[in-house]
């Protein structure tokens, strides 16, 4: 099942035209810097923002075309944003239950008490919005949005309006929703780390258009993504814990094409990891170094090589066995080792980051 978009509006200043077809499971990150038409795209998937002769439908179900036009409340999402929006008047409890009364019982898919449950906020029920922390409130706002049993959840930047202490709180139960509910989410960031974390899906924005559309690893690893940091330049790999050296606290990851060492945190063997690779901390060479402290080094093949936003440096795609990596490299370094595509070269992995 996917989820088809088609949208074309045009304001004084600003024009979004965008033509999709997403996955209808699992997260898919809608990225790109501000103005790029993110926060736009999801209002019309609500129903906010009415583009004449849109499309969007959800599997079979057609919430808009040419003829249709189904309004926010007939449309089954539940919706969160950067401001939480809770009833200051009402309890956490009151304000879970008052989106409850236009789901009929027979319909709802997310009991209340499994919302409660998930985003453990159990102990916070009796408590009235003004006594919660940035992050409780939007635990429960996202609770509150589960709760009316959605076909699509709409995350408009939940976490940029929270310091780090307030996101890295709320993170893992953003991961556990993904794991443990089938309900499709569209994520609104410009947070390279939130897309890493988070995403299966990725849809770049830039001045209202589509400027890639995919799967994480296959869009990331992109030479010609638009990037708003140039240090943000990376990749994220799925991996499987293989081994783990107790001495020397580390876990073997393995990957398509080879395995990463990377620092113990605990994850069962056999359990699946996602790593976060960046490409300042990858390195070229033309031959095997034992003499070096690194230990991840894999053989691999250029496949690209591209400007990085400054005229001495330069961006490789490098393929190890099936699995893309970026390295971020001067231009002199690029002349001196005559790197270009199909060159063999050995990767040296300074920093490998388990995303959790």
């Amino acid at each position: 099942m996917s989820i088809a978009a088609r949208f074309c509006i045009d304001w004084p200043g600003f024009s979004l035209d965008v033509d999709l077809s997403i996955p209808a499971t699992g997260v898919t990150a809608l990225f790109g810097p501000s103005g790029s038409g993110k926060t736009t795209l999801l209002r019309c998937v609500a129903g906010f923002e009415r583009a004449p002769g849109g499309l969007l439908t959800l599997g079979s179900e057609v919430w808009q075309d040419q003829t249709r036009f189904l309004p926010t409340h007939r449309r089954a999402i539940g919706c969160v944003f950067q401001d939480a929006a809770l009833f200051p008047h009402l309890t956490v409890q009151g304000n879970l239950e008052f989106g409850l009364r236009r789901i009929a019982a027979a319909e709802r898919r997310v009991s209340l008490e499994q919302a409660i449950t998930l985003l453990g906020i159990g102990h916070l029920l009796a408590r009235k919005p003004e006594r919660l922390s940035g992050g409780e409130r939007q635990r429960v706002a996202i609770a509150r949005a589960l709760a009316v049993s959605p076909r699509l959840l709409l995350l408009d930047e939940p976490l940029a309006a929270l310091d780090l202490a307030r996101k890295r709180e709320i993170l893992p139960y953003l991961e556990q929703l993904h794991e443990t509910l089938q309900i499709p989410v569209l994520y609104v960031t410009h947070a390279p780390d939130e897309v890493a974390r988070l995403a299966d899906h990725l849809v770049v924005l830039e001045q209202g258009r589509v400027f890639a559309s995919g799967a994480l690893a296959e869009v990331m690893s992109r030479l010609d993504l638009p990037r708003g940091e140039e240090d943000d330049a990376g990749v994220v790999l799925e991996a499987t814990a293989a081994e783990r050296d107790a001495d020397w606290h580390l876990l073997r990851a393995a990957v398509p094409g080879g395995s990463l060492w990377v620092q113990d945190n605990g994850v069962a063997i056999g359990r699946r990891l996602r790593l976060r690779v960046l490409a300042r901390d990858v390195s070229l060479a033309l031959t095997h170094c034992d003499d070096v402290s690194i230990l991840n080094l894999l053989p691999g093949t250029v496949t690209a090589i591209a400007e990085s936003g400054h005229p001495a440096a330069r961006l490789a795609q490098i393929d190890i066995g099936g699995t893309l990596l970026l390295a971020r490299l001067t231009a002199r370094s690029v002349h001196a080792l005559d790197l270009r595509a199909g060159k063999r070269v050995w990767a040296q992995l300074k920093s490998v980051a388990v995303i959790e």
